[in-house]
């Protein structure tokens, strides 16, 4: 058979692309319906992909993969090797669904969504459900997910829910289920977008050909939504993260950055008199909408769970004072209990007078002997113990939880007997995964998926995403998690008529205004100008770094006090790569990690291109030469890093503070060396080294009409403030930057940090070739370190 789609037939081209489809069993499937026909909302992208060879879709889909690379979209994965970044695992076959079918779906989660706010509303106010006996009270009072201390508190809102994701699945017959409620801090919006992206990029040329429903829409409403729940003092809303270690940190940075609001972890912020505050640069100031990302009983180490290192001291106090609308509400992840699947249908008849329109997957309560007579009638007479709880899901994530006292108890037996069965027992039927396309090479082939849909209240009630994002199995089993080897699909609702092109630009008639910028969290502020300071510091080491293998065959004082120049800033010469350079990478990647919110994806990727050549050339690169001219290449892509973070960054008070960092290392690496190679003292040569390393040897032949002496170094080098590498004109430059810092307007009194930048600044300025000597070096040093615990003092607390 040729291996070009367009060689065949249309419909020969669409069997081949098919061959290896096989849907039969007792599973449904999204591509196949019950009649053995390919669905009507497939047809226009299967037609088109059938045209396409071999060789056009690994370009296509490799397209895909490079955008998400490019983009740095990741999540973290944790073995027993500890935890390590995945590039997001993208499967390039979307799920396509029919809108009028979405309607239904859409209809029946919002009615969902309404219930599980009145659950929660009953639950930390009347508690009428465990009163009338509609939820154990065990269920309740025995969750850590129920928090005691909240019982009574209304939220400011009004609302318990504010943004909901269900995951849901297709049974045999068709029908859509409830697999699991996630009201506690739901993830994945993020990624939904950036799926949309990088599967628009691989069919780029068929997209403007389908209806299909925009995300951005969704996420416009919430943001406008979150924006209007502000206090009239404009406090500010925040997105709450666990920090750069959680395995979805990359969409927490991603959906601040997208919709504009401030990436906070705990230790950003703060209680003052009941109030939530977000420690700036400018000082305290308030936030009042938080959208978190962290499990609630992390929140409030004074309240909650004492061990908390992710929390806010008194963060319950500002909620139940009602300064701040968290979203979720804390507390309300105890409507993800597996357990209350099994009381959900009967409470929705009781509370909303209506059966559940999108039914969840059935689950036995195990806690009353009616229902354990029921499930050892119907599980192959398993043995159940007294006061256990039992789960028949074919959620893949968690398959089974069991919870019991009675010693006899088989759980592995148990558990083997669910696991053989990889489903959900509805009635006495075994419920397994309906299946959709996935490519295995350049055919589909059905794969096991489920769906993850997301809710926002709006002011006109639930608004749903038309979309979301399919977790598609590795194999014909269900393992469909990331952490298990499975991938991530784009979910197209298709119109049959043209749809609206939202997007999260604000329309045409909508007034000009330049927002104003919000103020710049303490811990951002911190790690850009450590970021400067870690990069400046690589740079100097491996300016080092090559000085020494340059002269590596040349042992005597000169290659000595190289080494010891190395080991002062943490490089120990022994011939490798040096580690000084890698050690501050590395630091440099940490910092910026901290703050990817506030870093461009070009500058990531350039760090991350830094961090890479740096790992291939400790492995390939030889002592001497071959290391020199290694270390060239590092010094040209450091240049460029810098160059591209300098020229693209926008010039807010962060730019001050990187910038800042920066010179300040600059500055104290330059004296460190003067001190070390231009003292009278030092080897035959350490004065070329010090041009050399100073990056100043072109400079010195034209400036100076003789060979460097002590005088003609230190005047480069420390004194001219047409050298952009001298001393002096860092020290400029920090004066200058740290004049724009908050607290140094012009019209007050000098803050201690512009004192001490004056200081350390006229100190030199006013010396001279001949008398800057190494203790007056010595005591430049001393000043300009003494910026350092200024600015952290001021500005770091």
């Amino acid at each position: 058979m040729s291996d070009a789609g367009e060689d065949l037939a249309p419909d020969d081209a669409l069997a081949r692309l098919l061959s290896a489809y096989d849907t039969r069993g007792a599973v449904a499937d999204e591509l196949i319906d019950t009649d053995g026909n390919i669905r009507p909302v497939w047809l226009p992208l299967l037609d088109a992909i059938a045209g396409m060879s071999d060789d056009e879709l690994a370009q296509r889909h490799a397209r895909g993969e490079q955008y998400l690379a490019d983009a740095g979209v990741y999540y973290r994965q944790y073995g027993a090797d500890g935890a390590t970044e995945r590039v997001w695992p993208l499967s390039p076959m979307p799920v396509l669904i029919d809108e009028t079918e979405w309607a239904s779906i859409a209809a029946g989660l919002k009615q969902r969504a309404d219930l599980l706010e009145d659950v929660c509303a009953d639950l930390y106010g009347d508690n009428r459900l465990v009163a009338e006996g509609f939820l154990p009270a065990t269920l309740v009072a025995d969750n850590r997910e129920w928090l005691r201390p909240l019982v009574g508190a209304v939220p400011r809102s009004g609302h318990f829910l504010h943004f909901l994701a269900f995951d849901i699945g297709r049974g045999p017959n068709g029908a859509w289920w409830v697999l699991s409620d996630r009201t506690q801090a739901p993830s994945g919006a993020g990624f939904s977008l950036e799926n949309r992206i990088a599967t628009t990029r691989i069919y780029q040329d068929l997209v403007s050909g389908i209806h299909l429903h925009r995300l951005a829409g969704f996420l416009r409403t919430f943001r406008d939504t979150l924006n209007a729940m502000r206090r009239a003092d404009e406090g500010r809303v925040g997105i709450y993260t666990p920090g750069p270690m959680n395995d979805t940190y990359y969409e927490h940075a991603y959906i601040a950055r997208y919709l504009g609001f401030q990436l906070l972890e705990g230790d950003d912020m703060v209680v003052r008199d009941g109030e939530l505050m977000v420690r700036t640069v400018s000082g305290l100031v308030p936030v009042s909408v938080l959208w978190r990302r962290v499990d609630a009983v992390w929140g409030d180490p004074l309240e909650l769970d004492e061990r908390s290192t992710l929390g806010t001291p008194g963060m319950l106090s500002a909620v139940r004072e009602g300064h701040v609308t968290m979203v979720n509400a804390l507390g309300s992840g105890v409507l993800e209990t597996r357990a209350f699947l099994a009381f959900i249908p009967r409470i929705c008849q009781e509370l909303r007078g209506e059966p559940l329109a999108l039914p969840n997957i059935a689950t036995w309560w195990c806690g009353q002997q009616r229902e354990r007579e029921y499930v050892k009638s119907n599980a192959e007479r398993m043995t159940i113990g007294s006061a256990f709880e039992t789960r028949m899901l074919f959620d893949s994530e968690d398959v089974a939880i069991f919870r019991g006292n009675d010693p006899a108890l088989d759980r592995e037996r148990v558990a083997a007997w669910i696991e053989s069965r990889r489903g959900a027992l509805v009635g006495q039927e075994a419920v397994t995964l309906s299946t959709t396309p996935a490519f295995d090479g350049s055919r589909l082939v059905p794969r096991p998926m489920t769906l993850r849909v997301f809710l926002a209240r709006t002011p006109d009630g639930w608004e749903v995403m038309p979309g979301g994002f399919a977790r598609i199995g590795r194999s014909s089993s269900t393992r469909l998690a990331m952490q298990r080897g499975g991938s991530a699909a784009d979910v197209w609702i298709v119109s049959r008529t043209p749809v609206s092109t939202e997007t999260m630009m604000a329309g045409p008639k909508t007034p000009f205004v330049r927002q104003a910028v919000g103020p710049l969290p303490s811990r951002a502020a911190d790690n850009l100008y450590w970021l400067g300071r870690y990069v400046e510091r690589a740079e100097h080491t491996a300016r080092l770094s090559r000085a020494y293998h340059a002269r590596l065959g040349e042992e005597g004082p000169l290659l000595e006090a190289i080494r010891e120049a190395l080991r002062a800033v943490g490089s120990e010469p022994d011939g490798r790569f040096a580690g000084g350079t890698a050690d501050a990478l590395s630091s440099a990647a940490h910092a910026a990690a901290a703050i990817r919110d506030r870093f461009s994806v070009d500058g990531w990727n350039a760090l991350n291109d830094l961090s890479k050549t740096v790992v291939s050339l400790k492995r390939t690169a030889a002592p001497g030469d071959d290391m020199a001219n290694a270390l060239g290449v590092i010094l040209r892509k450091l240049n460029g890093f810098a160059g591209l973070v300098h020229e693209n960054m926008y010039r807010l008070t962060g730019w001050h503070f990187l910038t800042v960092g920066r010179a300040l290392e600059r500055a104290t690496a330059l004296l460190n060396l003067l001190i070390m190679f231009a003292d009278p003292d030092a080897p035959d040569g350490a004065l070329d080294v010090a041009i050399e390393v100073g990056d100043a040897t072109m400079t010195h032949r034209r400036r100076y009409a003789m060979g460097a002496t002590r005088e003609t170094v230190v005047d480069l080098l420390a004194l001219d403030p047409l050298n952009p590498r001298a001393v002096i004109t860092q020290l400029l430059s920090i004066e200058e930057h740290v004049s724009n810092l908050p607290g140094s307007a012009s019209y007050r009194p000098a803050s201690a940090v512009q004192r001490a930048a004056l200081k350390a600044r006229t100190g030199l300025a006013i010396e001279t070739p001949d008398t800057l000597d190494t203790e007056a070096l010595e005591r430049v040093r001393v000043e300009v370190a003494g910026l350092s615990k200024h600015l952290a003092a001021t500005y770091f607390p």
